[in-house]
C-alpha cells in the first residue's frame, strides 16, 4: 500500500465535517486484547477521551497500548489499536497520518484477521482517501470494504461504507445515487442498533434534499434523525456535531416556520451544553457560532454578537482558522446590521486575511461536497467590497474614499483569482502571479470596467489612465442575470433581431453611465473584467441605439488586471504553430474550412502546420518543446463545461482535457518568452453556464499564455475562418494591439451582409493581455 498525501489536510477535513458527516468503521473492531490488561486499559481510556473530543490525549493512550502490544508480540492487538489510532488522526484533521497507521495495521493483521483487513481497514482507508480529496481511490476502497462487509453480514461496517459512499456520490453531483446510499445506510445502521450512524446518514440525506432539491421530505428526515439521536445513550463529540448539523438544517428548511426555528434553537443549545459538559471546546465554538447565526437571522443582534464573539475567541485559542474566519465573517455581518460600518469592515478584513492562506484547503474541502467556491465562501469578498464602496459614498475625505475604492477593486481581484483556482483545481493562477506584476497603470486611451454585481445593485468601477470613478446602477443581481441570459439566447439566433432590445438595455446598464467619461478621456480600448453571468456574453455586441459597442471601442476581457501580463506581441521572429481538424472525428462533424484557415495564416507568418492525422497531442507537445512558438492556433472543436473534467479541445487522437493542455503547453510556459497568444477558433460554452464561461475566461492562465482568442459559441467554420484570418492579417501591423486587430476583423464582418448579425462576429473574445 503506497501512501502519498500532497495536500495540507489540517484544515481540509475539519471543513468537510462542517458540510457532511463522515464515519469510520473502526468502532466495529473487536475490544482490546485481554491478555494485556494494562494495554487494554489504555485503549479504553483512549476511546473515552476520543468520545469527548480530546484527541491528543487519546493518541497518547493509544501509543502507550501500542508500545505494550509490540513488546509482548501481540500483533493482531497492535494492528487493531493502530486502526483506532487512524480514526483519531482523521478527527485530528490528518489523513496522511491516518493512512500511515492503517498501512502498519494492515501489515500486522495480514493473514491473521481477513475480516478486519477487508472490511474495517479498507473502509477506514476509503474514508481517509476521501478526506484527502483522492476520490477515485476512496471509491475503490469503500466499495471493496462494502463488498467484504456484505459477505460477512457486518451491518455496522456496511452502513458506514454506504454513508461514506453517499458523501462521495454527492461530491460528484450524482445526487440520486447519493440519496439511495444514505437511505440504505439508515436501514443497516438500524439493524446494527447504531442510532448515531443512522442519524448521520439521515442528516446527510436531508442536507442533500435541501441544498439540491432532491425529492425527499427534509423535515421528515431531520425529525427521524432526532429520534435516533435521542436513542443514542452516551454523549460524544460525534453526537454533538451531528446535533449541530441537524440544527443548521432545521434553520435552512424551505419556508422555515417558527416551529423549525425553535427546533434549530433547541438542538443547537443542546449541542452547546453537551460540548461544555465534555469540555470539548471545538464543539462549543461550533455550536455557539451557529446559535449566533440563528440569532442574527432573527435580528437579535446583541445576543448574536455575544455568542459569535465567544465562538471566535475559542477558535482563536484552538488555532482553528477554518472556524475563525467564519466567526469573523459573521461578526462583520452583525456589525453591519447594527450600523457599525467601520467595525464591520475591520471584521471582514480579518476574515479575508485568515481565509487567504487556507483557501486551497477550503476549495478542496468544499469541492468534495460539490459546492463551488462562490457558493461556499465567495460571498465574503463581495460583501467586503460592498461595505467598502458604501463607505466610499459616505466618506467626506477624498483620500479615504479613493483608498476604499482601490481596496474594493483589490478584493474583487482576489475573488476572481480564487475562482479560477477553484475551477481548474490547481495553482495555475499562482504560477502566473509569480512571474507577472499585473497592470499597475493603464495605457493612454485605455479604460478598464469592473461591473460588480451585488444582491441589491450593480456597481460600475471604471479605471481610467489617471483616475477611478464609481457609478451605482439600480439593478439587482436577479434582474441583470435574467437580462444577460435572455440576451445570450437571442444573440445566437442569427436569423432574427430579437437580441436588439436586450443589447440596448444592457448598454444602458453597463456602458451609458460611464460613456461621457470614456468620451472625455478619448478612450479607444475598453477592457472588461466581467463578473458571474457577464462572462457568458460578448460585450462587443451591446448597442446604444445607433451602433454596436465594437464600433466605438476595441473590446477585450480579462479575469483580472493582476492576472494580466502586459506585453505587446513581438512581431520580429514570431513563429506560429497551427493545428486543426478538417475531418469529422469522435462524433463531431467535419470542419472543411479549417484547411483554408490554416493556409491563410501560414501565408502570413512563419508556421508549422499540423493538420488532421498530424494533429496529435504528443506531436504538439514535441513541437512546443523544440521551438519557442509565439502563437499556438488550434482550429478544432472545443467545449467548456461547468466541470473542468468535462472541458476539452479535440485532437485527432482524442480529447485534450485542461490538465493535458497545461502539460502540452508546459514546455513553454516558464520560458522568458512564453506563448504570446493561444487561439481556439471553434469553441463553445453552454448558455447560462457561468462556470463554463469561467473556464473559457481563464484558459490563457491555465495554458500559460499571455492571451487567448476564443469563441463563446460555435459558428459555421466559414465565418470563423474569415474572421480569424483577418485578425491575423491586421495583427501584422506593429502599431496595432491584439484588441485593435480583433476590432478591425469584427468590423469587417459587420460590413459583410452575410455576417452582419453579431451572432457571427461577436462570440470571439480576446482574453488576457490585450496589447
Amino acid at each position: 500500500m503506497v501512501i502519498n498525501i500532497n495536500i495540507s489536510a489540517a484544515v481540509w477535513f475539519r471543513v468537510l465535517l462542517l458540510v457532511i458527516l463522515l464515519e469510520c468503521p473502526i468502532s466495529s473492531a473487536e475490544p482490546p486484547d485481554s491478555r494485556s490488561p494494562g494495554a487494554a486499559d489504555s485503549v479504553q481510556k483512549a476511546m473515552t477521551e476520543y468520545r469527548y473530543g480530546h484527541f491528543e490525549e487519546a493518541i497518547k493512550y493509544l501509543d502507550e497500548a501500542i508500545a505494550v502490544y509490540r513488546q509482548e508480540g501481540l500483533k493482531t492487538a497492535q494492528g487493531q489499536t493502530l486502526a483506532k489510532k487512524a480514526e483519531v488522526y482523521l478527527a485530528l484533521n490528518n489523513p496522511a497520518a491516518a493512512m500511515e497507521a492503517l498501512r502498519l495495521a494492515s501489515e500486522l493483521t495480514r493473514d491473521r484477521d481477513a475480516g478486519l483487513q477487508q472490511s474495517t481497514l479498507l473502509g477506514t482507508l476509503g474514508a481517509a482517501y476521501f478526506a484527502a480529496g483522492r476520490i477515485d481511490e476512496a471509491k475503490r476502497h469503500l466499495e471493496a470494504s462494502l463488498s467484504a462487509a456484505r459477505i460477512s453480514h457486518n451491518h455496522n461496517v456496511t452502513a458506514i461504507c454506504l454513508n461514506n459512499l453517499g458523501n462521495l456520490y454527492a461530491s460528484q453531483r450524482q445526487y440520486a445515487d447519493a440519496l439511495r446510499r444514505y437511505l440504505e445506510s439508515v436501514k443497516f445502521a438500524e439493524q446494527a442498533d447504531d442510532h448515531l450512524l443512522a442519524a448521520k446518514a439521515l442528516t446527510n440525506a436531508a442536507r442533500l434534499s435541501i441544498t439540491y432539491s432532491v425529492q425527499q421530505d427534509p423535515e421528515a428526515l431531520l425529525s427521524s434523525a432526532l429520534i435516533h439521536i435521542n436513542q443514542q445513550a452516551e454523549d460524544s463529540h460525534d453526537k454533538a456535531l451531528t446535533l449541530i448539523g441537524i440544527g443548521q438544517l432545521f434553520e435552512q428548511l424551505p419556508k422555515a416556520e417558527q416551529g423549525h426555528i425553535q427546533k434549530a434553537h433547541d438542538v443547537l443549545t443542546r449541542a452547546l451544553k453537551m460540548g461544555e459538559a465534555m469540555d470539548d471546546q471545538y464543539v462549543v465554538s461550533y455550536a455557539a457560532g451557529y446559535l449566533g447565526a440563528l440569532y442574527e437571522w432573527q435580528s437579535r443582534l446583541d445576543e448574536a454578537l455575544r455568542l459569535t464573539s465567544r465562538a471566535q475567541f475559542i477558535a482563536q485559542t484552538l488555532d482553528k482558522p477554518e472556524l475563525l474566519y467564519r466567526w469573523q465573517w459573521q461578526s462583520g455581518r452583525i456589525l453591519a446590521k447594527k450600523g457599525d460600518i467601520d467595525g464591520a469592515i475591520a471584521a471582514y478584513q480579518r476574515a479575508v486575511s485568515i481565509l487567504q492562506p487556507i483557501r486551497h484547503e477550503l476549495l478542496a474541502a468544499y469541492r468534495a461536497s460539490s459546492l463551488s467556491f462562490r457558493e461556499s465562501v465567495g460571498a465574503i469578498y463581495f460583501e467586503l467590497a460592498d461595505l467598502l464602496l458604501k463607505r466610499h459614498l459616505q466618506s467626506k475625505e477624498i483620500q479615504q474614499g479613493l483608498d476604499d475604492i482601490l481596496e474594493a477593486r483589490q478584493t474583487v481581484e482576489l475573488v476572481k483569482a480564487v475562482e479560477l483556482e477553484d475551477y481548474f483545481q490547481d495553482d495555475c493562477v499562482a504560477a502566473l502571479q509569480a512571474k507577472t506584476k499585473g497592470v499597475d497603470r493603464l495605457a493612454p486611451r485605455t479604460a478598464a470596467l469592473y461591473p460588480i454585481i451585488l444582491p441589491d445593485r450593480t456597481e460600475l468601477l471604471l479605471s481610467l489612465p489617471a483616475r477611478i470613478k464609481l457609478v451605482t446602477v439600480k439593478i439587482d443581481k436577479a434582474a441583470i442575470t435574467n437580462e444577460v441570459r435572455t440576451f445570450r439566447k437571442t444573440l445566437e439566433k442569427r436569423t432574427t433581431r430579437e437580441y436588439l432590445p436586450y443589447a440596448q438595455a444592457l448598454y444602458d446598464r453597463l456602458i451609458r453611465p460611464v460613456a461621457a467619461d470614456l468620451q472625455a478621456e478619448k478612450i479607444d480600448t475598453l477592457v472588461v473584467i466581467p463578473d458571474d453571468p457577464l462572462r457568458t456574453i460578448p460585450l462587443a455586441a451591446l448597442h446604444d441605439g445607433k451602433e454596436f459597442l465594437i464600433q466605438k471601442y476595441a473590446v477585450a476581457t480579462t479575469p483580472g488586471l493582476a492576472l494580466t501580463d502586459p506585453h505587446p506581441l513581438r512581431q520580429a521572429g514570431a513563429r506560429f504553430l497551427l493545428s486543426g481538424l478538417t475531418q469529422g472525428s469522435q462524433g463531431f462533424p467535419p470542419l472543411p474550412y479549417v484547411e483554408e484557415e490554416l493556409q491563410s495564416i501560414a501565408e502570413l507568418y512563419s508556421s508549422r502546420v499540423l493538420e488532421d492525422e498530424e494533429f496529435r497531442v504528443a506531436q504538439v507537445q514535441n513541437e512546443l518543446s523544440e521551438v519557442p512558438f509565439s502563437v499556438v492556433h488550434i482550429a478544432s472543436h472545443g467545449q467548456f463545461h461547468s466541470d473542468v473534467g468535462e472541458s476539452f479541445l479535440l485532437a485527432y487522437d482524442g480529447k485534450i482535457k485542461m490538465d493535458t493542455l497545461e502539460q502540452v503547453m508546459g514546455t513553454s510556459r516558464f520560458r522568458d518568452k512564453p506563448v504570446e497568444l493561444l487561439t481556439l477558433s471553434a469553441c463553445q460554452t453552454a448558455a447560462g453556464d457561468d462556470r463554463a464561461a469561467l473556464g473559457l475566461a481563464g484558459i490563457a492562465v491555465k495554458a500559460g499564455a499571455r492571451s487567448a482568442l476564443a469563441s463563446l459559441w460555435f459558428i459555421n467554420d466559414r465565418a470563423s475562418a474569415l474572421l480569424v484570418s483577418e485578425f491575423y492579417r491586421q495583427l501584422r501591423d506593429p502599431n496595432l494591439s491584439k484588441a485593435k486587430a480583433l476590432q478591425l476583423a469584427q468590423l469587417g464582418m459587420l460590413k459583410d451582409k452575410r455576417y452582419h448579425h453579431p451572432g457571427y462576429w461577436a462570440p470571439f473574445l480576446l482574453i488576457g493581455n490585450w496589447l
